[in-house]
């Protein structure tokens, strides 16, 4: 299905030319000539994304989008705007608007800049989708003393005025969980929640992902960039593994965190944002001062509070808890009947350390979930970790030494092909057959790359 773009601005020959530009370029298009016009448009027929000039008649750009804003809040805004009215873009970018454009502006620079929105708008659907599977089962509850007093922590921090906040903790914790949930239960629960894995990006590229880019700053950088902190303007920008930060950029970093003003790479002027900081991460940051890895002063400055959060292997008895709620959002995933673990197989789940904690826990019940829809679940069906002190009496237990992802892929690709070869390659009686629907069994043929 095509996008859909409205175009509101009060120069028809300019919004006859675009229109016809952008259906050239594969896209649908709409227009309105005024605000109250583009509001009438959008309840009748809501658009992918909407361009929107700031001076209007009548109901000015920044009025629209606020309306825009209240009323269609995932609705993602592009302004545009007049060389002279750059200050006013970048406040509608505050107030809400994704992005902005200055006339005159290259077409090509408008589809890029349009892949560009909905790329984003994308990656935020899907991570939304991902975050409320997380909040119904998100490994962060629990009944044990631990937990109960992690989340005491979590309450009063997220009402006070604390502006830095340090997330310690082994890997799978969940500390991106707790980071969300202290944001939603804050004052700036308004704004946004921006989220950047330090580890995951290029050093080269850093700078510009969080303070942004002037066009031209870089190679590649072929139109102007907001950068996460603007994003997170009177929200909450969340730093993973804070660590990993170069040293070059922890500089640049500190005097943000002590005067809120920072420059875009390759920008003469200083912007300013007002966010709260919250970084987390699984190493010691005091012996990667020690070591020279990370500045004394940014860490200082970062941890004005520090939370911990336990590993699963002090919680109690939570994994139970925490493994019936996984269980139970599995199946519901994949379309199935829930797993059942046998008395025995309980026990070396209890008798397991969790290095990898409940993100660990979790992928555990996805992959046994694919493997062995709606069946008991035997010790010997564990993989070989969970059995290292138990003697093979089996011939089950013979591929627990296996790489484990590649005996699931086998073993999910044999049982697809049997149901296949059962049924005449009828996908809806095999989907029948495993206790799948035929959604779930459509996209497992799909990531086995089986058509």
């Amino acid at each position: 299905m095509r996008l859909n773009i409205l175009i509101v601005d009060d120069e028809k020959s300019f919004v006859r030319s675009l229109t016809f530009a952008l259906q050239e370029a594969g896209y649908s298009a709409d227009s309105a000539h005024t605000g109250e016009d583009a509001l009438a448009v959008v309840e009748q027929n809501l658009p992918d994304l909407m361009l929107l000039d700031l001076r209007l008649p009548g109901m000015s750009g920044m009025d629209t989008l606020h309306e825009v804003a209240r009323l269609y809040p995932d609705l993602p805004v592009v302004m545009i705007s007049a060389h002279g009215d750059t200050r006013a873009a970048v406040q509608a970018v505050k107030a809400g608007a994704t992005d902005y454009l200055t006339k005159p502006f290259a077409l090509d620079e408008l589809l890029h800049l349009i892949d560009s929105v909905t790329e984003r708008t994308r990656m935020r659907d899907e991570l939304t989708y991902h975050r409320s599977r997380a909040a119904s089962s998100s490994g962060l509850m629990g009944d044990s003393e631990a937990m109960q007093q992690l989340w005491q922590k979590v309450q009063r921090i997220s009402v006070s005025s604390a502006g830095r906040i340090l997330l310690l903790g082994e890997s799978g914790t969940g500390k991106a969980l707790v980071a969300r949930a202290i944001h939603q239960q804050s004052n700036r629960s308004a704004g946004a929640f921006v989220e950047i894995n330090c580890a995951a990006l290029p050093e080269q590229l850093i700078e510009a992902e969080l303070f942004g880019a002037e066009k031209g700053a870089y190679t590649g950088a072929d139109h102007k960039r907001l950068g996460l902190v603007a994003l997170a303007h009177n929200g909450t920008l969340f730093l993973d593994e804070i660590g990993e930060l170069p040293l070059a950029l922890q500089a640049k970093f500190l005097h943000f965190l002590e005067n809120g003003d920072y420059r875009p790479v390759g920008g003469g002027a200083s912007a300013t944002a007002d966010v709260r900081v919250i970084a987390a991460t699984n190493r010691s940051l005091e012996a990667e001062v020690r070591n020279g890895h990370f500045r004394e002063d940014l860490y200082f400055r970062l941890n004005v509070i520090e939370l911990t959060l336990p590993p699963l292997r002090e919680r109690d008895n939570d994994v139970h808890k925490l493994l019936d709620m996984f269980i139970e959002s599995q199946a519901r995933e994949e379309g199935c009947r829930p797993i059942t673990m046998l008395p025995e197989t309980l026990a070396c789940l209890s008798a397991y350390t969790w290095p990898g904690n409940v993100r660990e826990l979790r992928n555990l019940v996805e992959r046994l979930t694919i493997l062995y829809p709606g069946q008991l679940i035997r010790p010997q069906q564990l993989p070989g970790e969970f059995l290292v002190s138990r003697p093979v009496t089996s011939p089950d237990q013979a591929c627990v030494d296996e790489s484990l992802d590649h005996h699931m892929q086998q073993t999910e690709r044999q049982l697809l092909l049997n149901a296949l070869e059962k049924t005449g390659g009828h996908k809806g009686k095999a989907a029948e057959q495993l206790g799948l629907s035929r959604h779930a069994f459509k996209r497992r043929l799909q990531r086995l790359g089986m058509r």
